[in-house]
């Protein structure tokens, strides 16, 4: 057999997804066996992974594959998101290169266009997805736009508006002038910045309109003060409002204010709400752009003046400055009030802004005709369910709290976007501006119709006989222009890309749902994850347990990819890597591992390439120990047969094999345990999604016990013969550690078990079953760990002393590891192993645990450094005892602490004590 000199992933990675795909071993359908189902975060339609996907999908792959070889029946379904608001503004962008103007299209023709867009790019994700190797059911991809969920989408909207939960009213929203469109509160990002106030003067005036002398007797009249942030907005001033308590102003009712810029006289009203103590404590009324002054306005009756249009330019409402952009129009309308003689100062003041989350633009607070959906009533179920266990979140402890702050606080959901690309509201016009909402306009005429005759009616029934004629006819509705949230669209994600809403009888929801684990983004805790809660509680009906309604078991929160500078991988600051190129530089295991390996739940994790780079040498340590086992070492045959190499299944009958060595029979031993032991600890980590440590202690197995100790333990002598016995263990071990391996890389280990041994058809390791694992023997586990102490402390201070090869012995004060001596000749070039318990003058000492471990130098050498280093830790250790004596002699801690807790206390005094006993004995050895 001819292996290459390093693993090259390119062609291996793409011959097994070939030969997966082909098997259909990522294919699922209901059948005896229990269900391990995942659906894919959706990501957007537009564009390509980014690091974040990455991270995102690879956890996913690791669970649906642990869960495929854990004997469920695994499915996880792929999709994407139409993301309404990222997809439309990239279609416009390809339209104005084209020379086109959306405004200038049919509704009709920009979907066209929308549509080529996403045939073009949608298929980039799904050939990333590809790539990384993820093991996908491609049979089940979904897209929030298909027919089925266009329907399920429309259907739930029309029955949350008949059960009265959604509702169309003009409130206080917020507006992104930029792509033109309403948010949701959650889609606003806020931002701590460094803005200005500006001290502006407002002439009094009395309610014909003439000046109020100044008491001061001040040229120009009296004059109030007001500190604004936002001086491109006293155009739409309807008030000023000060405390009825502040004595400054309390001569002021009855009076008027002059509005600069616009002279409009406006009311002087007084309210609690304003701090006296904040700017002047008067406060310029805007309802049309401040959610407070809207409240304020409402109070007192005050008119709205919209001095914005939808892009953010001044109105004809404004007056001045109209079509000037909002930013632009501050800068004029300051030059103007330091002309007018009316801006008294400017100084530096912290703010917060708002940014919208989709095009980064700074958001208006504005007023506006929207659909909204009641959420109090479902924030309480969705509560529930997180609180009392049935869904579990990880890390809980880092994100519960923001959960059920987020659900206590709920706000009503503003789902209208003034968009063309998404569901299109199903809501119907008559001339008069009435509406019905209705799935069709034929529905929707109906039920005008209906109406007309006094008879309510539901979604697809008739109108009654003898209905009375409309003034209008079918033709003349108009629907709703605007579509719905995306979020309204995959907040529906797990229920309907198994026809839930579609289809309630549709076996694939039964069997599958509700799903076992959702692996997304902390950042769409609100967006997403609170919802599809709801939605689930919601559309399951309650005479079913909590537990057959949640729309899964587990939440695993991935944490931020930041570069190495700390900053949010973006494409604007140009630090997001191409996942394309990393895997043609490093291969796709090497990815999945540098991305896992630094990654802890719910942590930040700062991306960089040297974790790629040691997954690539991981690749090639695999490899490497692969070229030992299957083309350096020959196998021992047995008596009378010429020495050869055999596979694993073609070994000669045990009772033919020439014996095991003793060294090799103690390291198949241990390592057998070690295998088991580790395999629990995987289990555990496994089950509480503590994925990258599952990953690193896997990573440590290999690396460290198994290449590096294990299989220089058994390695037989230069030009040798391994045993039958050992080969056999060892293949087997292999095969066990690429089983353990596989869910985190599963190319390289696909490869390595079908090298390591002929395989029959179908015996993949891809579908390989997870074995019950006998439980460890710990003590033979310590044993080889106390081995591994021993030999790495004597090559130390083997290269301290510098000595060579046979320069020195070892001395033992007993016999109890005598087996054991064979394995530390071979391992460290001791001359001898010798038995003695008398101490020995110029001894260089080792302390492991309790034991001494004599070098006897056969050369002179200086030994003062080693005296340096046992007195400091001797130091350390007294230092540390008395810590636990100062604990337990504390009154308060022995009478409050766990009885578990003092025993334990007890056991480290104890222990600490033992070994500053070695330690000084060892020190009087040293002259």
């Amino acid at each position: 057999m001819e292996l290459s000199k390093n693993y090259i992933p390119s062609a291996i990675e793409d011959k097994w997804y070939g030969h997966w795909m082909d098997k259909r071993y990522f294919n699922s359908q209901p059948d005896g066996r229990p269900a391990f189902t995942v659906v894919i975060p959706p990501p957007n339609v537009t564009g390509v992974l980014h690091m974040g996907h990455t991270l995102n999908e690879t956890v996913q792959d690791i669970l649906v594959r642990k869960a495929r070889m854990s004997g469920y029946n695994a499915c996880w379904v792929p999709g994407s998101d139409h993301a309404s608001i990222a997809t439309e503004a990239r279609v416009v962008a390809m339209l104005k290169e084209r020379g086109i103007d959306k405004n200038q299209l049919t509704r009709p023709a920009f979907m066209e266009y929308a549509y080529e867009w996403k045939e073009k790019y949608g298929g980039i994700i799904y050939s990333q997805i590809r790539k990384l190797g993820c093991s996908v059911d491609w049979d089940r991809v979904s897209f929030t736009m298909d027919t089925d969920y266009y329907a399920a989408v429309i259907a739930v909207f029309i029955d949350l508006y008949e059960k009265g939960l959604i509702y169309r009213g003009a409130r206080m929203i917020n507006w992104d002038p930029q792509a033109k469109t309403a948010l949701s509160d959650e889609e606003v990002e806020y931002r701590d910045e460094m803005g200005k106030l500006y001290y502006v003067d407002y002439p009094i005036v009395d309610a014909a309109g003439h000046p109020i002398a100044d008491p001061a007797g001040r040229p120009g009249g009296r004059r109030i003060t007001i500190a604004t942030q936002r001086p491109e907005t006293i155009m739409g001033d309807t008030a000023i409002c000060v405390n009825p308590n502040d004595e400054r102003y309390k001569d002021l009712a009855g009076a008027f204010a002059l509005v600069p810029l616009v002279n409009r006289k406006v009311p002087i009203i007084f309210d609690d709400y304003v701090d006296p103590a904040f700017g002047t404590g008067a406060l310029k009324v805007t309802p049309a752009h401040d959610i407070n002054d809207y409240n304020l306005g409402l109070k007192h009756s005050l008119p709205i003046i919209d001095t914005l249009n939808d892009d953010g330019t001044l109105s004809a409402a404004a007056e001045v400055f109209v079509g000037t952009e909002r930013f632009a129009a501050r800068k004029m309308v300051i030059q103007q009030l330091k002309a007018d003689g009316l801006l008294q100062k400017e100084e530096e003041h912290p703010t917060r802004l708002g940014f919208s989350q989709r095009t980064n633009a700074v958001v208006e607070p504005r007023i506006s005709t929207q659909w909204f959906v009641k959420m109090s009533a479902m924030a309480g179920p969705a509560l529930t369910a997180v609180t009392e266990g049935y869904i579990d979140i990880h890390p809980g402890d880092k994100f519960l709290a923001t959960y059920k702050y987020w659900l206590e606080n709920v706000k009503d959901w503003c789902i209208s976007r003034q968009l063309w690309w998404g569901q299109q509201i199903p809501a119907w016009y008559a001339p008069d501006g009435s509406f019905r909402v209705a799935a069709t306009r034929e529905e929707a005429f109906a039920k005008f119709g209906a109406a007309a005759a006094g008879s309510p009616m539901t979604t697809g029934s008739a109108a009654a006989p003898g209905t009375p004629p409309l003034p209008f006819s079918a033709d003349d509705l108009r629907q709703d222009e605007d579509v719905l949230d995306t979020w309204f669209s995959s907040w529906l994600w797990p229920i309907e890309v198994f026809k839930g809403i579609t289809n309630p009888g549709y076996p694939d929801i039964n069997y599958y749902y509700p799903t076992s684990v959702l692996v997304t983004g902390q950042d769409i805790i609100f967006f997403w994850v609170a919802r599809m809660i709801m939605a689930g509680l919601y559309y399951f009906p309650d005479t079913l347990p909590m537990e057959k309604r949640i729309p899964f078991r587990d939440v695993y929160f991935t944490g931020m990819v930041r570069d190495k500078q700390g900053r949010k991988m973006s494409k604007s600051l140009g630090n997001s890597p191409d996942l394309l190129e990393l895997i043609d530089k490093y291969g796709a295991d090497a990815v999945r591992f540098g991305i896992m390996i630094s990654s802890p739940a719910g942590n930040d994790l700062l991306f960089d390439e040297a974790a790629l780079e040691q997954g690539r040498n991981f690749n090639n340590k695999l490899w490497n120990a692969l070229k030992l086992v299957r083309t350096v070492w020959k196998v021992a045959a047995p008596e009378n047969s010429t020495p050869g190499f055999f596979n694993a299944g073609e070994l000669p009958d045990v009772n033919k094999w020439i014996p095991q060595p003793d060294n090799a029979a103690f390291a198949t031993e241990w390592f057998r345990n070690k295998l088991r032991n580790t395999i629990e600890e995987i289990t555990k980590l496994y089950d509480s999604f503590r994925l990258s440590e599952a990953l690193k202690t896997i990573y440590t197995l290999i690396w460290d016990d198994f290449c590096s100790w294990y299989l220089e333990w058994i390695k037989p002598e230069f030009g040798g013969e391994i045993d039958c016995q050992t080969y056999s263990d060892t293949v087997c071990f292999f095969e066990e550690l690429m089983q353990l391996l596989h869910p985190f890389m599963p190319f390289v280990t696909e490869e390595i078990y079908h090298l390591l041994a002929e395989r029959q058809e179908g015996d993949d390791l891809c579908i390989k079953q997870f074995e019950k694992f006998a439980s460890a023997d710990k003590n033979k586990v310590a044993e080889g760990e106390y081995l591994k102490r021993i030999i790495a402390d004597i090559r130390t201070l083997k290269t301290k002393a510098g000595l060579g090869s046979s320069e020195f012995d070892v001395h033992f004060s007993a016999k109890q590891y005598e087996r054991l001596f064979p394995l530390i000749l071979k391992n460290t070039k001791a001359a001898n192993i010798i038995i003695d318990p008398r101490p020995i003058e110029d001894a260089l000492t080792i302390v492991i645990g309790k034991d001494i471990i004599l070098i006897k130098p056969l050369k002179h050498v200086a030994n003062n450094y080693q005296k340096e280093e046992l007195l400091k830790d001797l130091e350390y250790l007294k230092g540390f005892l008395n810590t636990i004596n100062k604990k337990l002699q504390n009154k308060k801690f022995v009478e409050n602490a766990r009885p578990e807790v003092i025993a334990l206390e007890k056991k480290k005094r104890e222990d600490t004590e033992e070994k500053i006993k070695v330690l000084e004995l060892s020190l009087s050895s040293i002259k």
